[in-house]
Parts: C-alpha cells; sequence; structure tokens
C-alpha cells in the first residue's frame, strides 16, 4: 500500500511541476478559441489586440503589432508563472498557418522549461469564422497551411 502512495505522490507532483504549452493552430471558424477555452490556464491570442471596448476592430495594419503584443503576454505570462511558482497552464490560439509563426513561442518554451503542444483545430463542426474573414483569404489560408509530422 506504501508503493502506491508514492507513486500516486510523484505522479501528482510531476503535474503540478509540468510547465506546459498549447499552440492550437487552424483556420478562423475552426474552435480555436473554444478549445483554448475548454483547456483551461491562460489564453491568449492575437485577435485579444483588436478588441476596444468590448468590440473586435480589425485593423490589417495592426497585424505585426498584434503577434508581437501576444508573444509579449506569452512571455509575461510564463515570467509570471516563474516568479509566483505555479504552473498555469499557457493556451495560444493563432490560425499559425506556417511552421515558423511557432517558433517565437517554441524558443520561449525552451528557455523558460516548458513542454510545447502543437494541436491542429479542424473545422469539422460547421463553424462560422466570427471575424468576417472573406472566403478568398480562407483559401489562401488553406493553400499555406504547413504541417510537420
Amino acid at each position: 500500500m506504501r508503493n502506491i502512495n508514492n507513486h500516486i505522490s510523484e505522479a501528482i507532483t510531476d503535474i503540478q511541476t509540468t510547465k506546459e504549452l498549447f499552440l492550437l493552430r487552424g483556420l478562423p471558424g475552426s474552435g480555436k478559441s473554444t478549445l483554448a477555452k475548454s483547456l483551461g490556464g491562460k489564453h491568449i491570442e492575437a485577435d485579444m489586440y483588436f478588441m476596444k471596448d468590448g468590440e473586435y476592430q480589425f485593423d490589417i495594419t495592426g497585424l505585426r503589432d498584434a503577434h508581437s503584443w501576444c508573444q509579449t503576454q506569452v512571455n509575461n505570462a510564463m515570467l509570471l508563472n516563474y516568479t509566483a511558482n505555479i504552473n498555469e497552464r499557457i493556451v495560444v490560439s493563432n490560425t499559425f498557418t506556417q511552421e515558423w509563426e511557432m517558433t517565437p513561442y517554441v524558443e520561449m518554451a525552451k528557455e523558460w522549461g516548458y513542454t510545447v503542444f502543437s494541436l491542429i483545430v479542424e473545422n469539422r463542426h460547421g463553424g462560422v469564422n466570427e471575424h468576417g474573414v472573406p472566403e478568398d483569404k480562407l483559401k489562401l489560408m488553406k493553400k499555406r497551411f504547413e504541417i510537420s509530422l
């Protein structure tokens, strides 16, 4: 019985000390944000940058700034976890259509000691993109979507 209790205790300790970064990838409307919220932890996405007074106000000229903001928020969350000695899961939901777009997050994860999980979210539920991305842009995103297995 004592041996089982030791294993359970070790498993709980492993769970509590695991630092996880989830990168959710997919096209608009695939359910990335919904999945991110269900995973718990700190949810961050570039689209949050465009929220003004509770409304989404996308501006293509701010896209680079939005992704920079997102990366800063993730780094800040990792720093907060470190300084507070907690391991809150961090979940980033962006389109990440190309592999290089995840690189800054993977590098941060290495620096802070996080395990990275990259999940592709597919639109198998007939979801509609909430931000009104035109169909021609969705087709371009599908075409350039890179997968590395």
